[in-house]
Parts: C-alpha cells; sequence; structure tokens
C-alpha cells in the first residue's frame, strides 16, 4: 500500500506554467507576476534564485528566495513568500539583511506573508 506523504507545514505543491512551486500562496504569487510582466510592470522573474551567503570571503551557506524580480528601470526586488518562519529560515533572512548591500547594493528586500 502506498501511504501518501504531507508537508510538515501543511504546504502542497502547485505548478503554473510547467513549474513546481512549494505552496499555492508561492504558486498564486507567481500568476500574479506573470500577468505583471506582460502589462509591462516587470521586466523579468527568475523564480527560486541561489543567493550565496558570503562572510570575510569564506561561502556559509546558499538562501535559495522564491523571486527575483527586475522592473523596468532596472531595480530589483528580492521576494519571499512566508506561510511559516523557521528557525533556520530566520537566520538566513538576518544574515541577508546584514550583507544585502554586499549581495545587491539598493535591492528591496520583500516578505510576503
Amino acid at each position: 500500500m502506498i501511504e501518501k506523504r504531507y508537508n510538515k507545514y501543511k504546504a502542497e505543491k502547485q505548478t503554473f506554467s510547467g513549474r513546481s512551486y512549494h505552496s499555492k500562496k508561492e504558486a498564486d504569487y507567481a500568476v500574479q507576476l506573470a500577468w505583471r510582466k506582460k502589462a509591462g510592470e516587470v521586466k523579468e522573474v527568475i523564480p527560486q534564485y541561489r543567493i550565496k551567503i558570503i562572510v570575510n570571503n569564506i561561502f556559509i551557506c546558499a538562501y535559495i528566495i522564491d523571486f527575483l524580480v527586475t522592473l523596468p528601470d532596472g531595480r530589483k526586488q528580492y521576494i519571499e513568500i512566508k506561510g511559516y518562519e523557521t528557525a533556520l529560515w530566520k537566520l538566513k533572512w538576518k544574515l541577508c539583511m546584514a550583507l544585502k548591500d554586499q549581495i545587491d547594493p539598493g535591492a528591496e528586500w520583500i516578505i510576503v506573508k
């Protein structure tokens, strides 16, 4: 008998435009970004963007943010879709906030709850 496995945070994987997302909330936001791109409000969307966290030239860890959005004027937005905040996520987010000027000066960091 095959046992169905559930996500411990009750998130259900969703698919949109051939890409799998970790939750319905994340997939819904991807749909919004697709519409904003068609309307010309967004130039580029990169889902599951990998950020290397480096301190004193030592690689500490990688943080995979849900979306990197580039606006028509060249500004960037790092967007994280959050349902449940884990201790590991909080630590990585704090590291990104401490290093945000090294990662991408002038970029906007957004949490969508």
